[in-house]
């Protein structure tokens, strides 16, 4: 099995996302399918900017058993399974602590999508994942029950976002359409609560201000 180049794919993923203000330092993951029953995932507290295709791990997609890599993988290996067993559509899942859509996260609240054209690329409702502990075996039994074929964003309640896609092209594009989607609703909120509260309108108009910025 020649794992190289997608290795090579998880590192250049990773700087990409990084650049993009979704990755800092060590917060987000991702996995990559390789093939049927192999898939590769971000190394566990590592900086992505000094990341290289070795330090990315292959894994057994059935258990998880690693295979390749010189580093132990992400704590966050079982939720990118659960999403790869049950999608196989899915080729690319990233999960990221990315500031808007997180923040919206922290609200308990599902976001509905509007008719657009990313309907067809997020779904029709970013449902929100209950909480549990980072890494653990709760938590993606949560996400696996939350899990449609029809819906590749996901908010995970105080914990960030997880994006899927049929390549991580898509995947990538879901993270940053989540994200202006986030802000547009977020905003619209804002403007809302505005208009019922007048009182709350000066420091109201100072989030909306960064949120734009």
């Amino acid at each position: 099995m020649t794992t190289l180049n997608i290795r090579q794919t998880v590192v250049e993923l990773c700087v990409e996302l990084s650049h993009r203000g979704h990755f800092s330092g060590t917060g987000g993951n991702i996995a990559l399918r390789i093939d049927a029953t192999h898939i590769a995932v971000t190394p566990s507290a590592t900086d992505y900017l000094t990341m290289t295709p070795a330090d990315v791990c292959v894994l057994r997609l059935a258990d998880l058993k690693q295979v390749e890599g010189e580093r132990s993988p992400s704590v966050e290996s079982g939720l990118h399974a659960r999403v790869l067993r049950a999608r196989p559509d899915v080729q690319a899942s990233i999960h990221t602590h990315q500031p808007v859509a997180s923040a919206c996260a922290l609200l308990g609240r599902a976001l509905e999508v509007p008719p657009s054209p990313l309907q067809q690329l997020l779904g029709r409702r970013i449902p929100v994942v209950g909480y549990a502990p980072s890494g653990s075996g709760w938590l993606s039994s949560r996400l696996a029950r939350a899990l449609r074929p029809d819906t590749n964003a996901y908010l995970m309640f105080n914990h960030g976002v997880l994006c899927c896609g049929a390549s991580t092209e898509t995947a990538l594009q879901a993270v940053e359409d989540l994200e202006a989607l986030s802000k547009t609703l977020l905003l619209q909120a804002i403007a809302a609560r505005c208009e019922r509260e007048p009182f709350m309108q000066p420091a109201l108009r100072r989030v909306a201000d960064a949120l734009a910025a």
